[in-house]
């Protein structure tokens, strides 16, 4: 029997065509052409389960759709900004990142962030942006545009001792007026006790954002200059000195950083302090000792307090915007698992995570969020937007050494003067 023959080139090339075309058009090729790989830095915003749970959300968003893989990368704090602008720079920037409150502004101005009006216009129309907290969507608006999606709001509160002021037969104070009684009755330098403790690091000048804003004041005017030496402010900043002056402010506070002020706080070397929600969680021992005073009203009868909005940001430099923005929507509707898993104790921006009962069922939480959020304001007050010169404002120093000043007793006046020019030369910069 003869071997049977070779088919013609022709047949030969004809199958080789026909195959090829064949694997192009299978679904499984498709799958593997139109596969998207998604890089997302988020930051470090609570302890080491924070990160599991952040791992563990992509996880779950990469199995529920196959087609995109999103990579997770955590960011510590540690020179933060210099980590992003480096990578915008060398062109290798993520798709998208979380932030602190005011960095997707100064990205935008760089022309390195996407706007997200199209996500917001869609989730206007259909009822989801309902589920935020009031502000926290428009706060984020930069020059017409909305320039990320918030998440999580960080916030100052003051909170109290409630075994001391007991001790000491005073109530918890409500007005400016009351809280100056009450630290006086509650200082005894022999003692080593006094009403207050500070520090004079970033924490202790949102001692004085918080003082300006709860008396109505404001850092800037509504186009973003310099207001520093306004009336509201130097009488919130003279409250302050007045307290050092009268010895109420335990006098190492100048000195301190934030774990000797709550190092001071838990020995009860100060009855009262100001710092964020959760406080209560870090110092266990304490805790049923804790108390959060209401929001104070200041003697021309505001209310206020410092905060931001934390968010998520997409970058220009992303080759799959609409994926990116896929993943964006999914994070967003998902990250409860970042509290309830990953016990950050920043507070949501959504209502519905707010009513979660882990959230809803913590008593200290839900109070910041039913009193202290509806009235707290941004660095940004009496300005109509945020703006990217914010971030140098906190981050230069000038407010920090303000508070040194002042803690240290020196003169109001002149303290104000030259935190003001130096104020004046960021803005100009």
């Amino acid at each position: 029997m003869k071997a049977p023959h070779p088919p013609p080139q022709s047949t030969l090339l004809l199958w080789i065509v026909v195959t090829s075309i064949a694997l192009l058009l299978s679904p499984f090729a498709g799958q593997a052409k139109d596969h998207v790989d998604l890089q997302f830095w988020d930051m470090i915003w609570g302890p080491p389960e924070y990160i599991d749970t952040g791992k563990a959300l992509v996880a779950q968003f990469n199995q529920e759709h196959p087609n995109i893989t999103v990579n997770y990368r955590s960011v510590p704090w540690t020179n933060w900004y210099q980590t992003f602008v480096t990578a915008i720079g060398s062109g290798t920037a993520p798709d998208l990142s979380t932030g602190a409150g005011y960095q997707a502004i100064q990205l935008y101005d760089q022309d390195a962030i996407l706007p997200l009006d199209d996500l917001i216009s869609e989730w206007k129309s259909n009822g989801k942006l309902d589920d935020f907290l009031p502000g926290t969507i428009d706060i984020l608006k930069y020059k017409d545009h909305y320039v990320a999606l918030p998440w999580a709001i960080d916030i100052r509160v003051w909170y109290y001792r409630k075994d001391l002021l007991e001790q000491a037969h005073v109530q918890p104070p409500t007005t400016w007026q009351e809280l100056k009684a009450a630290a006086q009755t509650l200082t005894d330098a022999k003692a080593n006790r006094y009403g207050f403790v500070a520090c004079g690091d970033t924490l202790g000048s949102q001692w004085l954002f918080t003082l300006i804003l709860n008396n109505g004041g404001g850092l800037f005017t509504k186009d973003q200059k310099a207001d520093l030496s306004s009336a509201r402010n130097v009488e919130a900043l003279q409250f302050l000195a007045d307290l050092v002056r009268n010895h109420d402010v335990n006098p190492a506070s100048a000195g301190y950083h934030d774990d000797d002020e709550v190092s001071a706080f838990t020995q009860g070397n100060g009855a009262i302090i100001l710092h964020a929600p959760g406080l209560s969680r870090r110092l266990p021992k304490i805790s049923d000792k804790m108390g959060v005073l209401k929001p104070l009203v200041g003697p021309h009868g505001d209310q206020g307090t410092i905060y931001w909005v934390n968010n998520v940001m997409l970058y220009k430099q992303g080759k799959h915007p609409t994926e990116a923005k896929e993943f964006l929507e999914w994070w967003s509707e998902h990250e409860k698992d970042l509290w309830t898993k990953g016990h950050v104790t920043q507070l949501p921006v959504r209502k519905s995570f707010a009513a979660d009962p882990y959230i809803a069922g913590n008593a200290e939480t839900s109070f910041i969020i039913e009193n202290y959020v509806p009235v707290a304001k941004t660095t940004a007050t009496h300005a109509t937007e945020i703006f990217p010169k914010l971030n140098d404002v906190e981050g230069e120093g000038v407010m920090q050494t303000l508070t040194q000043n002042l803690l240290q007793g020196k003169d109001v006046e002149a303290s104000v003067k030259e935190a003001s020019a130096r104020l004046k030369s960021i803005l100009e910069d």
